[in-house]
């Protein structure tokens, strides 16, 4: 384990501990048996993460914790902590059992891996890659299809390099993927989940509690109740409400105890509504009068006054039983009742998808939410042209497989985090299309995929996380892609893609694994686009990699004497020349000093020196406000989509400073409601920097107009619109960010401070 101090509180025992508490807590208490299953697997797991950073096995904070390669995907739990088992390790995978069976060898990996590499192993490879029929869940299983391929095109030195590095961990990793029913989709579009996971969900449909106990309320309580009222009006006066004012007629009592005998059966077989056990309820008091009756028990008066007052109002409410209005009354309530089931009609669903391969998305998803046909209704029962509620339609349509603009359109891409997880789809693509060779581009896109099912490992000292060009297959193949050919095309993919990001979400910080994703596109298309991430407050080491300050650089050359510099008080002349010094740093032979090799140490004083917080802090708010500097002074990626990348969204800046300041809005009044605020306001502040940087790029007329228009809104944002309003006009903040005797203010996220909006509350 590391020594340094700091190091060790970042990546500590505490975090793993809480996890483990969280976890035996629910598998303990939960009333749920599988996600009481789950919680001990959780529970399993950190136990391991604790054993092996105990026992110093696990080095948390390295890019190899656990000694295995850096390539090599591991188990990784929240917060990036890797419990040191290999997911493509454990025991054998059916298929690899299935494998080794049909080749005649020990069910065992290293002679699977052997085996893979003599003639007809590789012509199973072979085979394989030409049919497309494989999937890989972890980069891992496309390893021995690389080697496969890198023979057959002619590159044995290749092939036997890879398999070099391969086969030191061939009795524990698991190289060959899983056998498939059908290739992978077309990459003409992406889905957000799979049909597999569409009939998933539908199958954990299950009857709502709730809505049943009220349908057997309307189908059964309520009948019998009606039953019970005419029965006791039968000893009722003349008006029809005085119960016991008359002796009944002959019968009455033979017909009262079969009443009761049917109540008793009733209840013993209709469990879900439990209304009628209650003393106080009108149903409960019929009965139970009724029942002292028959027993020859006289009523006293507070047991006949609560009798009366029970049959008065349910006439009152309802009416006599066999009224016009009561007669109308239940009728409605029966057809509500005989409504079909949302699970009902999600096993009607299930059965049109019944058939459908289960790992690709659907082109259509109408003909499976449509209402319900006259043949279906013949089958099934549930009435024909019955619509299919949201709640049923809503799994299905998340299967949609169309371009991404669509998706996002038609909101089944709700937010940036879901965008995120679909671009891998996207980029598999253009890493495909650039390929020469059909079977080769296959392959990389199934790599590209399954690399996006790792998870990041808490990380150190600035310390980068695996890249799919850090994979020895990946490495093996990369001469032969043609990257020249792909370079347009995944140029063009990432301004699009951009755009859409942009467009459609234009309050939200773009998110870490989008933000992966355009490096890789940008490298793709050779592009210099420096893209930087969001950093954790909570495990920050108190400077930037050099990145940090090219992309505020980038934000200089787009923003110098832009409203967005002067709102935020930055000299971009001076991180200008910040940045000329860091050239000037490269020696004449491209390399850089060994100081200035990853860090930039100027770029993080400079960013301390702006959030008032000198040398590293132990305090994640303080750290937060550092982190918040940088992000200001480089855009956080916009400035380097629109000045380096191109991009041009659609509705024109000034339409996306509008959009970004209804998110502010929106978040500012959530977090006035919400008992720990703090999350919302740093994430309205994050939208309104987005929109001071679009209102930079408007020209002046339009940029006034969306001032106008911002300057109608009143309540706990009025500060901060004056002091927009104030640097638009020419003013300036004081040093601490205030002018005007605190009306007017700079609203940032971070502070370690009583944040001046939640004064609002």
């Amino acid at each position: 384990m590391k020594d340094d101090a700091e190091q060790q509180q970042a990546a500590g025992a505490g975090y793993p501990h809480g996890q483990l508490a969280k976890a035996l807590i629910t598998a303990l208490t939960h009333q749920d048996p599988a996600v009481r299953d789950r919680a001990e697997g959780r529970a399993r797991q950190w136990r391991q993460v604790l054993h092996g950073m105990a026992s110093g096995k696990l080095d948390i904070g390295s890019r190899t914790p656990a000694g295995w390669p850096s390539w090599v995907t591991l188990e990784v739990l929240r917060g990036g902590f890797a419990t040191g088992s290999p997911v493509a390790g454990g025991p054998l995978k059916p298929h690899e059992a299935d494998a080794a069976r049909r080749a005649g060898v020990p069910a065992e990996r290293a002679a699977l891996f052997r085996y893979h590499l003599t003639e007809p192993g590789l012509r199973e490879l072979c085979a394989l890659l030409d049919s497309g029929r494989y999937d890989a869940a972890v980069p891992e299983e496309t390893a021995l299809l690389t080697v496969a391929w890198l023979l057959r095109a002619g590159h044995p030195e290749a092939a036997a390099g890879l398999v070099r590095e391969l086969e030191p961990y061939a009795d524990r990793l698991r190289f060959t993927p899983r056998p498939s029913p059908r290739p992978a989709a077309p990459a003409d579009g992406v889905h957000r989940t799979t049909v597999a996971d569409a009939v998933a969900t539908l199958e954990r449909r299950r009857p709502h509690a709730a809505v049943e106990a009220q349908r057997e309320a309307l189908t059964v309580w309520r009948p019998f109740a009606d039953d019970l009222l005419a029965h006791w009006l039968e000893t009722a006066d003349p008006d029809g409400v005085r119960v016991l004012d008359r002796t009944p007629g002959p019968g009455w009592r033979e017909r009262g105890a079969a009443l009761l005998d049917r109540y008793a059966r009733l209840a013993a077989a209709h469990t879900r509504c439990t209304r009628h056990r209650k003393p106080k309820e009108n149903l409960a008091i019929l009965r139970a009068t009724l029942e002292d009756t028959l027993a020859g028990r006289s009523l006293d008066a507070r047991r006949l006054g609560l009798l009366r007052h029970a049959v008065a109002s349910m006439v009152r409410r309802r009416g006599l039983p066999g009224s016009p209005e009561h007669t109308a009354l239940r009728r409605r309530q029966a057809e509500e009742a005989a409504r079909p089931s949302y699970q009902a009609l999600a096993r009607l669903v299930l059965h049109r998808l019944s058939g459908l391969p289960g790992h690709t998305g659907l082109p259509d998803t109408a003909p499976f939410t449509a209402p319900v046909t006259s043949r279906e209704a013949d089958e099934t029962g549930i009435p024909a042209g019955t619509a299919m509620p949201r709640a049923v339609r809503r799994p299905v349509e998340t299967a949609l497989t169309a371009p991404l603009r669509t998706l996002v359109e038609r909101g089944v891409v709700p937010s940036c985090e879901v965008l995120a997880r679909l671009t891998p789809q996207l980029v598999a693509a253009v890493g495909a299309r650039a390929c020469p060779d059909a079977a080769l581009g296959a392959l990389v896109a199934a790599n590209h995929r399954a690399f996006q099912n790792r998870r990041s490992l808490l990380l150190l000292n600035l310390a980068g996380q695996t890249r799919p060009v850090d994979l020895p297959w990946s490495r093996a193949v990369a001469p032969h892609r043609g990257a020249e050919a792909g370079r347009d095309d995944a140029r063009a993919a990432l301004r699009e893609l951009a755009e859409l990001a942009v467009e459609a979400f234009p309050g939200t910080l773009l998110p870490n694994p989008l933000v992966w994703q355009f490096g890789h596109l940008a490298r793709q298309a050779d592009l210099d686009a420096p893209f930087v991430e969001e950093l954790a407050a909570d495990i920050f080491m108190g400077t930037f990699t050099a990145k940090f300050l090219d992309a505020a650089a980038t934000a200089a050359e787009l923003l110098e004497g832009t409203l967005y510099e002067r709102y935020y008080g930055i000299d971009y002349a001076a991180v200008r020349d910040l940045a000329a010094e860091k050239a000037a740093a490269v020696g004449s032979d491209g390399t850089r000093t060994p100081s200035r090799s990853r860090t930039s140490h100027g770029f993080a004083l400079l960013c301390h020196a702006r959030a008032g917080e000198t040398g590293r802090s132990w305090s994640p708010a303080a750290n937060g406000k550092v982190i918040e500097q940088a992000q200001i002074l480089t855009t956080h990626n916009l400035a380097t989509l629109v000045h380096r990348v191109g991009i041009a969204p659609r509705p024109g800046p000034a339409e996306l400073a509008r959009r970004c300041f209804h998110d502010v809005c929106r978040l500012t009044d959530l977090a006035s409601r919400h008992p720990r605020p703090l999350a919302l306001i740093k994430n309205a502040a994050y939208a309104w920097r987005q929109m001071v940087f679009h209102l930079s790029l408007c020209p002046s007329g339009e940029q006034s107009a969306v001032l106008d228009e911002l300057g109608l809104a009143e309540g706990g944002l009025t500060p901060a619109l004056a002091g927009l309003h104030l640097v638009a006009a020419g003013g300036t903040f004081g040093d601490d960010g205030t002018a005007a005797g605190g009306r007017a203010r700079r609203l940032l996220g971070w502070t370690t401070e009583r944040h001046w909006l939640t004064g609002t509350r």
